[in-house]
């Protein structure tokens, strides 16, 4: 008996084939080289657009003197942002560079004996902030993750192929800014999880396995439209700034573009603008946490039952002469007024010798260092005379107006 192989029919080949094709798309889909790295996000401060145009002997020594006196010109810049335009301290080209991190070049052009640049200067915070006084505590809101959303012709993109708008948010300097942004590359499984589908996902199941891969509390999405009048003219850009599972909006504008090679620097303003509508909102009250987001803990019976307890009279036994203390209070933060409040409030209460926020949290709960002329009884009998409920656990105090139940001391 003679064995014969089974007949290869046309649409077996097909079927393979296009088998074959699928799983080619499936891998392109998830590989290539689509990621931007961010740049590092330090707590520098920045000084952008100083326009330098300087002439020497030759070009190296012209972007020298060039550099040196951008130096100058961002350090007035900064003070004038920061304490105001009078009393500009001088400070000679060496202290200058001592306080100086880097220089960033925007754009230039060198010639034989001149340079003419717009350059970006990076001043170290600690060494620039002594001398400009700023406070080191700086309001920060949670982690919130961006998904940079770009629609042009007609097609919205987010990480799936590189684009002028996740660049810019790659190079966007974040250590100055109040939001705490949390950035991806836009490698490995990155374009499958944060397309530009995802934006429009209501699920609060999917966004906490979401939220929880990239380490973040909730999500803000900038949405810029890019629109050529023809090749090579101006550029239409409007911009947005979205924010939450619900995709709410914070607020809108426009910038123009005089041609393509002038979008790069509209999109950094516009980044710049939105990273100020965000603020904004934080001040507002009206960015924070969805708290449809928060995956509930398991109830502790233990912690709810000293939560519910009540005060009983405790005997004393060679109890300390009361002296100066140092407590730590947990309160409710829910916008910026709260914050001055509280701290008022305790300034005010007799023996309590300072009252500063040393752990900021907007819309959660912050945490106040206190020092006080008493011991933690004479304290907590303070702050429930002006109507706070107090739970204390060793020199750690949880306070809450009356009407609110306390939480816990953490």
């Amino acid at each position: 008996m003679t064995l014969s192989l089974p007949q290869i029919r046309p649409f077996h080949i097909v079927i393979v084939l296009l088998l074959g094709l699928a799983a080619a798309i499936l891998v392109a889909q998830i590989e290539g080289e689509r990621g931007v790295p961010p740049i590092a996000s330090g707590g520098d401060f920045q000084v952008s657009n100083v326009k330098v145009d300087v002439a020497a002997a030759n070009a190296d020594a012209a972007r020298y003197a060039g550099w040196r006196q951008a130096q100058r010109l961002a350090w007035k810049m900064l003070w004038t942002r920061t304490n105001g335009g009078a009393g500009v301290p001088a400070l000679s080209d060496s202290q200058l560079e001592a306080i100086v991190s880097g220089i960033e070049i925007q754009s230039e052009q060198a010639g034989p004996t001149r340079y003419v640049a717009t350059l970006g200067v990076l001043f170290d915070r600690a060494r620039a902030g002594q001398i400009l006084g700023v406070q080191g505590r700086t309001m920060r809101s949670p982690p919130l993750l961006v998904i940079p959303i770009l629609w042009q012709g007609g097609t919205a993109t987010s990480y799936e192929t590189i684009n002028e708008w996740q660049k810019g948010w790659a190079r966007f300097r974040t250590g100055d800014s109040a939001i705490d942004y949390v950035r991806v590359t836009g490698n490995a499984a990155d374009p499958l999880l944060l397309n530009a589908a995802q934006a429009g996902r209501r699920s609060r199941n999917w966004w906490r396995v979401l939220l929880d891969q990239y380490g973040a509390a909730d999500v803000i999405i900038p949405i810029a439209r890019l629109e050529r009048q023809f090749p090579g003219g101006p550029v239409l850009g409007r911009f947005t700034a979205r924010y939450g599972p619900d995709d709410a909006l914070i607020g809108s504008f426009s910038l123009r573009a005089s041609n393509e090679a002038a979008v790069a620097e509209m999109i950094d303003q516009a980044i710049q603008r939105i990273d100020g509508l965000y603020t904004q909102a934080l001040l507002d009250g009206t960015l924070r946490p969805d708290p449809s987001l928060i995956i509930e803990e398991p109830v502790d019976v233990d912690a709810l039952a000293i939560e519910n307890s009540t005060d009983v009279p405790v005997d004393i036994i060679d109890a300390p002469v009361p002296g100066v203390n140092a407590f730590v209070i947990q309160y409710d933060t829910p916008n910026v007024t709260s914050v001055s409040q509280s701290e008022s409030a305790l300034r005010g209460i007799p023996g309590v010798q300072s009252a500063s926020t040393s752990s900021l949290a907007l819309g959660g709960t912050s945490v106040m260092s206190v020092t006080f002329a008493g011991n933690v009884d004479a304290l907590r009998s303070a702050l429930q005379s002006r109507g706070y409920t107090v739970t204390t656990s060793g020199n750690t105090l949880r306070i809450s107006r009356k009407g609110a139940t306390a939480a816990p001391v953490q």
